[in-house]
C-alpha cells in the first residue's frame, strides 16, 4: 500500500494573483521537476502556436488567460513556455479509465488513472473579477478532472480515444472552462458544442435541477442525452469508439447491476469506492486504476473525496466556504494497492 496526499489550496483574488500564488507554491517542488521529467521524452507534442491558443484561451476564459501570465512571472517563464505547459491546448492525454454514477441528487465519480500523472492538489478557488467559484482537483494545474461551481453545476469526464486527434482543448481544461463560465447543463452543452475538442471524450454534467446528462464529444462531432451511468465508450457516437472496449462495458454492466442497491448517497458512493464492488480498479500499471472518488451535491453544495478504495469520504461544505469559512484542513491523505507514487510525493 502506498501512502498518497492531495494538499488543499484555498485562494481568494484575482486570477493572475492566483496563478502567481500557484507558481510560487510549485517552483521549487517536486511536482513540477517529476513533470519536467515525464515531458522531455515527449517535446514534439509539446509544440504549439502561441497566437492560437491565446485567443482561443481568451474567447472561452479569459480569465484563465490572466492566471497564466500569473503562473509565467512567478516561475519566471517566457509566454510560449507557459501555455505550452499550463494552457490545456495540444498536450497529449494517456489512455485512462473512470467511471460516473448520478441521480436526482449528486454525481458521483471513480477517477481512474496512473498515479504518476497524479498532481496531488485540490483547490478551492473564488474569483474576485470574473468567473464563478469552483471546487475540485486540479490537472496540469490549471485544469480540473472533475469538481463543482457556485451555481451548483458539476462535471466529470470519461476518456474514450485519443486517436484522430485534432487542434483544441484538452479534457481537464475543458472542465475547468465549464465549471468557471456556466451555470447550468443546458449552458455547458452549449459550450461543449462550441469549444475545439483534442480528444474525444464524455462529460457528464448535472446541475441544481437535478437533470443529468451525458455530452459526447470528440472534434469531430458532439451530442447529448440524458443519462446516469458512464464509463469508457460512447454509446451514441459508436463510431469514434476504440477497437477494444470489453473492459469498459463490463464496469458500465456491474454499475447497472448493482444500481438496484443503492438507496441512499453514501450507498451509491460505496459502489463506487469500495474495492470489492468491482467498479473501484487497481489496474494502476495500465493506466486505469481508481486515483480518487469524488462525490458533488448540488443541492446541497457539498463535495465528497477520497484518495483509494475502502475509505470514508472528507466532506467539503463549498457553501460556508464560499461564504467566508476557510477549512481548517490542509492535506487530504489516502493510500493505493500501487508501487507507483505521485508526482508530489516522490522522485520518479
Amino acid at each position: 500500500m502506498k501512502q498518497v496526499y492531495s494538499d488543499i489550496i484555498q485562494y481568494r483574488g484575482n486570477h493572475y494573483d492566483f496563478g502567481y500564488m500557484q507558481g510560487e507554491e510549485i517552483k521549487n517542488s517536486l511536482l513540477l521537476s517529476n513533470r519536467q521529467k515525464q515531458k522531455d521524452g515527449r517535446w514534439r507534442h509539446y509544440l504549439i502556436n502561441q497566437d492560437e491558443v491565446t485567443q482561443a484561451i481568451k474567447k472561452f476564459a479569459p480569465g484563465v488567460m490572466d492566471e497564466l501570465y500569473g503562473l509565467g512571472d512567478a516561475l519566471q517563464l517566457t509566454m510560449e513556455e507557459t501555455i505550452r505547459e499550463f494552457g490545456g491546448y495540444y498536450l497529449e492525454y494517456g489512455r485512462s479509465g473512470c467511471s460516473i454514477f448520478t441521480s436526482n441528487d449528486y454525481l458521483i465519480r471513480n477517477y481512474d488513472n496512473a498515479p504518476i500523472t497524479y498532481e496531488g492538489r485540490y483547490a478551492l478557488y473564488q474569483p474576485t473579477d470574473q468567473g464563478y467559484a469552483v471546487i475540485g482537483p486540479t490537472m496540469q494545474i490549471t485544469g480540473r478532472t472533475d469538481g463543482m461551481n457556485e451555481k451548483g453545476l458539476t462535471m466529470g469526464y470519461n476518456f474514450v480515444n485519443r486517436m484522430k486527434s485534432s487542434n483544441g482543448f484538452v479534457c481537464n481544461m475543458i472542465g475547468r472552462i465549464i465549471l468557471e463560465t456556466c451555470a447550468s447543463v443546458d449552458e455547458a452543452i452549449d459550450l461543449l458544442k462550441e469549444i475545439p475538442h483534442r480528444h474525444t471524450f464524455s462529460y457528464v454534467l448535472q446541475d441544481k435541477s437535478g437533470k443529468s446528462m451525458i455530452v459526447e464529444a470528440s472534434p469531430r462531432i458532439v451530442t447529448a442525452y440524458a443519462g446516469n451511468i458512464c464509463t469508457n465508450h460512447f454509446e451514441q457516437l459508436t463510431e469514434e469508439n476504440r477497437y477494444r472496449m470489453d473492459e469498459s462495458i463490463e464496469r458500465q454492466a456491474v454499475m447497472k447491476q448493482q444500481q438496484h442497491t443503492v438507496v441512499n448517497p453514501y450507498t451509491a458512493y460505496q459502489m463506487m469506492n469500495d474495492i470489492d464492488k468491482q467498479v473501484f480498479s487497481k489496474k494502476y500499471g495500465a493506466w486505469a486504476g481508481t486515483i480518487h472518488t469524488a462525490a458533488y451535491f448540488p443541492k446541497e453544495m457539498k463535495a465528497w473525496f477520497a484518495l483509494g478504495g475502502d475509505r470514508l469520504p472528507l466532506i467539503f461544505d463549498f457553501n460556508k466556504w464560499l461564504n467566508g469559512e476557510n477549512l481548517n484542513v490542509t492535506r487530504i491523505k489516502g493510500g493505493l494497492h500501487s508501487s507507483t507514487a505521485f508526482a508530489n510525493v516522490e522522485v520518479v
